[in-house]
């Protein structure tokens, strides 16, 4: 009967609890606690295969098994020296019990006590302990002190806590808090996690579902049971975008703000019935007026709002964006196209953390395309001396973990947006370039008819930008090219971009890239602005190109009927 994996997971330990080896028998939660005729009751069955048991008597679920750790961490991380564990000394116990958690909650989860520096009131305090496991390794500690201050372990990997309780299980449950996790398994609901730092507002920064991603991927049912403050529907929006809508789950808590609130008012019984009633998220394609309220009071209160911004100010006068939706960037060859995306995306990561993928066969090799990126984030240009300072190491680490450059021998554009998807959903990218779009066909596509061609082109990245809420930028080059009177080479609009008109017409935004040779500076020229809060159809600004780093810096050219300096 013995297996050594279930559902990918490597077993540790088999049979952790000591049960006889059948399909019924005593539950290890609560049959101890019996009368003593009945602790020998068989009031669970035992699912040896799928490493789960459930208890008849108490209703409760449990796993038969241990794992071990799934998915290695691609950085080095520190681990916390943690070596003997302090159960909750009786006061801590008694303000657990205030909060409806008892201690056997707290056995359960390893939660502990002790001694901890921190650094919000500079002096070391008597901390409750929350002790992040996955498999048998301690990855994290999250300190709690008498003031409501928290930290997690300096410099150790975050992950989700209770990560361990939800292999074997079809569905599971991802709260906001350890506080939440608690009140869940109290309820009797064990296979339930939380976000090891909470929510905000501005940025969600989901580091560690990159890091336990894997433990997702065999579950059909992921129930979001997050705070119903603004901040905590901006994690419940990211992780439904991460995770993917067919299998999201939203549940709510009426008039509390999350879990442990809802247990202290309402008790187990009423709180369990929250998690099972838990609501699809919205059907894909089909909007309500209850999915989009926020949306339309905001609208009302406070009218359009600017899109996002790449922090170059003159730029940010003339354009901004959303997300979902998608740029065409164009230019003559070697006008700075690709550069000037570049030096959006690092706008968009400096202000938002916004993390890119790049299909880019003309940016080969890539370390040189890596090259220009990490110069762009250095904000100068890295010597010899550099490599391995501080600095160096620093940003390194930054561009890991913030751009991705999709390398294959074939590009097609299905190819690359199922890689931007898998990226969306392990690493959280939120824009995908396309550069240039001549060189990652559509090879699904039949037609012969260019304009045709064009059109389901453009549909399928605006669906897939949509879907998973990300910006996409697509580099066409323009095929035909003219010159003026004085033999310079005319600036290109979308309409000589080879498909015509279906360009502009398909396009959210359209920008131009162009070069002066003769003053050395570049102009961005927005060709189109689809809707008028987000920029300005026609205006332009101009930057000089900075070699060492690669930047564009803000230009202000010099107006024809102005003086010159020396003059």
């Amino acid at each position: 009967m013995q297996t050594t994996e279930i559902n990918g997971f490597l077993i540790d330990t088999f049979n952790q609890h000591g049960l006889v080896e059948k399909s019924q028998g005593i539950c290890p939660l609560c049959s101890h606690d019996r009368q003593p005729k009945n602790q020998k009751a068989k009031c669970a069955s035992y699912d040896w295969e799928r490493g789960l048991g459930t208890c008849h008597n108490c209703n409760t679920s449990f796993q038969l098994h241990t794992y071990q750790r799934k998915g290695a961490s691609e950085k080095v991380y520190v681990r916390p020296t943690e070596t003997t564990y302090q159960p909750p000394a009786t006061k801590v116990i008694g303000w657990f019990e205030t909060r409806g958690i008892s201690q056997k909650t707290l056995i359960d989860l390893n939660v502990g006590e002790g001694s901890e520096y921190m650094p919000q009131t500079g002096k070391t305090e008597n901390t409750i302990k929350f002790n992040y496991f996955m498999g048998d390794q301690l990855i994290n500690v999250k300190y709690r002190d008498g003031r409501k201050n928290f930290k997690l372990y300096k410099g150790a990997e975050k992950v989700f806590y209770n990560i361990n309780s939800i292999v074997g299980y079809e569905y599971c449950i991802i709260t906001e808090g350890e506080m939440d996790v608690l009140a869940l398994h109290e309820a009797g609901i064990p296979n339930s996690i939380s976000v090891p730092n909470g929510a905000t507002l501005n940025s969600n920064n989901l580091d560690y579902l990159d890091n336990c991603i894997d433990y997702f991927e065999d579950k059909e049912k992921i129930i979001l049971a997050v705070d119903s403050d603004e901040a905590g529907q901006a994690l419940q929006s990211e992780l439904v975008r991460r995770l993917g809508a067919e299998v999201c789950y939203l549940a709510s808590f009426d008039d509390c703000k999350d879990a442990n609130e809802y247990l202290q008012k309402y008790g187990k019984e009423k709180l369990q019935e929250r998690i099972t009633k838990a609501r699809p998220v919205p059907l894909e394609n089909v909007t309500t007026f209850k999915d989009i309220e926020d949306e339309v009071t905001d609208f009302v209160r406070n009218g359009f709002k600017k899109g996002y911004q790449i922090g170059l100010e003159n730029f940010d006068d003339i354009f901004s964006t959303y997300t979902g939706q998608f740029i065409t960037v164009t230019g003559i060859p070697s006008s700075g196209k690709s550069d000037f995306v570049d030096q959006m995306v690092v706008g968009y990561n400096r202000n938002y953390g916004w993390k890119t993928a790049f299909a880019s066969p003309e940016n080969a090799p890539t370390y040189l395309h890596a090259h220009k990126l990490m110069r762009k984030t250095w904000e100068g240009m890295p010597t010899a001396a550099d490599i391995h300072s501080d600095k160096w190491n620093k940003i390194a680490d930054h561009c890991n973990a913030n751009y991705f450059h999709i390398d294959m021998e074939r590009y097609t554009l299905e190819s690359v947006l199922r890689k931007g998807a898998e990226l969306v959903k392990r690493k959280g990218i939120k824009c995908l370039v396309i550069d240039p779009f001549n060189k990652i066909r559509d090879v699904d596509c039949k037609t012969e008819d260019i304009n045709r061609y064009t059109m389901e082109y453009l549909t399928k990245i605006e669906v897939f930008a949509k879907k998973f809420d990300v910006l996409v930028f697509v580099v066409a080059h323009p095929t035909k090219m003219y010159k003026d009177k004085d033999g310079k080479m005319e600036e290109p609009t979308m309409y000589n971009i080879k498909g015509g008109g279906e360009w502009y017409d398909a396009s959210y935004h359209g920008i131009l890239v162009h070069r002066n040779y003769e003053e050395k500076t570049v102009k961005a020229k927005i060709l189109k602005v689809k809707f008028q809060n987000l920029g300005e159809n026609g205006a332009e600004c101009h930057f000089k190109w900075e070699h060492k780093s690669g930047c564009f810096i803000p230009h202000e050219p010099i107006s024809n009927n102005e003086p010159m300096p020396w003059e």
